[in-house]
């Protein structure tokens, strides 16, 4: 935790105690959720992000879109527009948001789209004249509004959920037994070598209910990086000194990756979703190579500055153990018997 937060404490039980109280109007009905009779996937946390949802979400859309006609529905966080709007691939992140362009570009048959009312959104898209049969909610386990039939709940090995601490003083969106109505929790961003005795403490930790599944995923990083025009091996890339752009919650592990590689770079980071500004992009364009996550690529893909010196580095997950008991779980609530 950070010094000054720990200053932030005396505010944390009157927090706490709101999002317990809403969290027990919702548990009471007194607030009302809205569930579907189609498969609703939610994919979300308690913790103010750096879990790593993106490709969790993408993750769970190359698994789905040849079985069922998929839509997937974020907030877009960060962008300027407001109300619901529909993804494309020449969208810009500012309209719609850069995790949700990031997953358009990615998956361009899938349709994507943004609307913070979840409800609303849902509806527009169930208004169609070819109607989802299975809708994602990116971001939306806190959403209570809306009901999903099958919640998945993100916590990065490095910050279990159980380690952290209520908003402002840590990072807790929700009381920690908000985790109960999850389905599945999945722990993300795991080393490799994570020993299945590590697993099981870590496990114990979270202390699931009877019902809940706990799966461990790691980052898989891409043997290529990516421009425009262009895509070469990293290993070539990593031949040469570059600039490391980063407007991520949590930068850590990519940090790692690039250093057991024995790469060579100046490291500028940014908070996450950063907007960045003409000055700053200047800055970059004094580079030979820039290489950034794909999220932060949304938002300088179109920066004519960058052309020909920006690259990005693209990351999915990938399951320590028992992906097929996932997948199996996943396909028993999308498809049935």
């Amino acid at each position: 935790m950070k010094f000054w937060r720990k200053l932030l404490w005396p505010i944390v039980p009157f927090y706490y105690l709101g999002s317990l109280f809403i969290k027990k109007m919702y548990d009471w009905c007194v607030f009302k959720s809205r569930d579907y009779d189609f498969p609703v996937i939610t994919v979300g946390n308690i913790s103010a992000g750096g879990t790593g949802k993106s490709p969790f979400v993408g993750y769970l859309v190359g698994l789905l879109q040849g079985q069922k006609r998929v839509s997937m529905l974020s907030r877009g966080y960060g962008r300027k527009t407001k109300g619901f709007q529909f993804v494309k691939t020449t969208s810009i992140a500012s309209e719609v948001g850069d995790e949700p362009l990031q997953l358009k570009q990615s998956f361009p048959k899938t349709e994507i789209a943004v609307d913070a009312d979840r409800r609303n959104g849902i509806e527009v898209l169930c208004s169609q004249k070819i109607k989802p049969e299975v809708i994602i909610l990116d971001d939306a386990f806190q959403h209570r509004k809306v009901k999903g039939g099958f919640q998945v709940v993100l916590t990065a090995y490095y910050n279990l959920y159980t380690n952290d601490y209520p908003l402002p003083a840590g990072d807790l969106r929700e009381p920690v037994s908000a985790v109960e109505r999850a389905d599945v929790i999945i722990v993300t961003k795991c080393p490799l070598e994570l020993s299945n005795v590590e697993q099981r403490e870590i496990i114990a930790k979270l202390n699931p209910k009877i019902n809940q599944k706990v799966y461990f995923t790691a980052i898989q990083y891409d043997e290529f990086v990516y421009s425009e025009t262009l895509k070469i091996k990293l290993s070539i890339l990593l031949k040469e000194e570059f600039c490391l752009v980063t407007g991520i919650a949590t930068p850590k592990p990519l940090l790692e990756f690039l250093n057991k590689q024995g790469a060579r770079y100046i490291h500028s980071n940014f908070p996450d979703h950063h907007l960045f500004s003409s000055k700053e992009i200047d800055l970059m364009a004094l580079n030979k190579i820039i290489l950034t996550t794909q999220k932060d690529y949304m938002r300088l893909q179109n920066e004519t500055r960058l052309k020909g010196k920006l690259f990005y580095l693209p990351i999915g997950i990938s399951f320590l153990n028992k992906e097929e008991d996932f997948k199996e779980q996943l396909f028993d609530f999308v498809i049935g018997d």
